[in-house]
């Protein structure tokens, strides 16, 4: 059945419909101010969109299992190889970082068809020889997302579409994702939005949907004005928030099932995301323009610094063939503008960049599933006592306890007879959804 333009616009909770309009106000607003923050140095932004490069390449093959560090990744792109235990984690590292070049540099006509996603599918996984007979091509066996037990048991934990249906359903996805953009009735971001949480139900590649579907989200926004993304890692957003990101995607693929529009809560999600990742720029334009007064040496011992990820004076000297006290001035300098950070006392002391705008802060969890999911593995029923202690200790006000019983659906009810709260039906349904998407945060993820 073809996806109707209806299915773009969610169907949102009045809480949600104004957190959704204060989220895209801030985004937008960004969007338009980004012409004037591009006047800073044509270098300093290139070097931005290289310290990008190393965290959007590492955090979104670690999301999947990977376990090469930002500086190990940088060590890799410059062609070093790091352990030839890790030969497949530096062979997906190198492809998403051409991936990534080719959206950068090639976006404007890189137009959203089936086979251009093919194309970026088969650069995403162009250095890892294993997949070289599945690049580019839909899946032809089932890629059902599993969990494998201790026992070496496998469950699984969300259905993807079929290996025969998956050519129908890109063909319905794409085309009516490029038709609601051509109408220009719904928000670009919240087509992208819908776009990627409808991709990744499909899973149409027997391998790479995760990191394709990332990169696709960064193709789809330069294509729509967002010009400021090549310059802060959304991958990295999602690295540190990947429980809510697996929780948010889960729950809204179910619920869409039954109603196609109900994508309510990965959308909140990715706004969420979209608004770490352009405050993390906000801030590291700040530190910038700082930059942007210092002296050639200044500059150089905060790009060694930088590098290297951390280096005592001592090193700097011998790097940079400056002398020992005109090292430690401009550590001393930089330090107090906030740019570098010194660790330890004098002797043993080193230096690391700072961490203002280096990563987003995570996300806050706005909800009470984590109590839910507790009060379910605990027998499903809990005393009044013990509920008190647990929802303080999730860091919530006592008073939250009502909340649980009294909402319109509520996930506790009182039992009469003992006193304890005891799950309702939606209760059980809720911690069942948000233990399973906690199990998938939790595992090295099959894209």
């Amino acid at each position: 059945m073809a996806i109707s333009s209806e299915a773009f616009l969610p169907q949102l909770s009045p809480i949600q419909i104004g957190e959704t309009t204060r989220l895209l106000g801030e985004i937008d607003e960004f969007k338009g101010h980004w012409r004037r923050v591009k006047e800073l140095n044509a270098d300093r932004l290139e070097e931005l969109r290289r310290v990008t490069t190393i965290e959007s390449a590492g955090s979104s093959t670690r999301i999947e299992g990977a376990e090469l560090s930002d500086a190990e990744v940088a060590q890799v792109l410059q062609g070093l190889s790091i352990d030839s235990f890790r030969a497949r984690d530096e062979a997906e590292v190198k492809g998403y970082a051409n991936f990534l070049a080719m959206i950068y540099e090639g976006f404007d006509a890189i137009t959203l068809t089936e086979n251009h996603i093919k194309q970026l599918h088969s650069v995403l996984l162009g250095h890892t020889e294993k997949d070289e007979r599945h690049r580019g091509k839909y899946k032809t066996i089932d890629n059902h997302v599993e969990a494998t037990h201790p026992d070496g048991r496998k469950e699984i934990l969300f259905h993807t579409e079929s290996p025969f249906g998956t050519p129908l359903r890109m063909s319905e996805l794409v085309a009516a994702t490029n038709d609601v953009f051509a109408s220009a009735e719904i928000h670009p971001l919240v087509i992208v939005a819908r776009f990627i949480v409808d991709f990744l139900a499909v899973h149409p590649f027997q391998d790479g949907n995760g990191r394709l579907s990332r990169g696709l989200t960064t193709l789809l926004m330069l294509q729509n004005g967002y010009e400021y993304v090549p310059y802060s890692s959304l991958e990295r957003v999602v690295e540190e928030n990947k429980t809510r990101y697996y929780v948010a995607l889960r729950t809204s693929q179910l619920a869409m099932r039954d109603q196609p529009a109900a994508f309510g809560d990965w959308l909140i999600f990715f706004l969420q995301a979209l608004r770490t990742q352009k405050r993390g720029l906000e801030a590291k334009v700040d530190v910038e323009r700082s930059m942007l007064q210092l002296s050639d040496a200044q500059q150089k011992v905060l790009d060694a610094v930088a590098l290297k990820g951390r280096m005592t004076a001592p090193q700097l000297v011998t790097k940079l063939k400056i002398p020992g006290r005109t090292v430690r001035y401009h550590l001393d300098s930089l330090a107090r503008q906030g740019l570098i950070e010194a660790h330890g006392q004098r002797r043993g002391r080193f230096y690391t960049r700072s961490a203002s705008g280096a990563l987003p802060t995570p996300l806050a969890d706005p909800g009470t599933n984590g109590i839910i999911a507790e009060i379910y593995q605990g027998g499903k029923r809990i005393r009044k006592g013990e509920l008190i202690k647990l929802v303080k200790k999730h860091g919530y006000d006592a008073r939250v306890v009502g909340l649980l019983h009294g909402r319109r659906i509520a996930h506790l009810r009182r039992d009469s007879k003992t006193g304890e709260s005891v799950l309702t039906s939606r209760g059980e349904e809720v911690a069942r959804e948000h233990l399973f998407a906690m199990r998938l945060a939790d595992r090295p993820v099959s894209s």
